[in-house]
């Protein structure tokens, strides 16, 4: 649970976080240093873009404007 936790704080702040730019805030997520996803947040929309990388396939995009629903997403992803 408290990973789950972790990740919809990393969320809300990227919700907060102001920068100053045209360009849209954006998170990684790793295991082990390797990068899972990325999550952009779109202000304008209140809309969260979830990048998904796997190894040897071009990355997946989806869009998530419920913070509950993606953090279940990466939690599943990181897992």
């Amino acid at each position: 649970m408290s990973q789950l936790l972790g990740i919809i704080q990393r969320l809300i702040s990227l919700q907060e976080q102001k920068t100053g730019t045209n360009e849209a805030p954006q998170r990684n997520f790793e295991v082990n240093g390797e990068k899972k996803c990325s999550v952009t947040y779109y202000e304008k929309t209140n809309t969260f873009v979830l990048e998904v990388y796997e190894k040897g396939e071009k990355p997946k995009s989806y869009q998530f404007d419920n913070i509950d629903m993606i953090a279940i997403e990466i939690f599943d992803l990181l897992n």
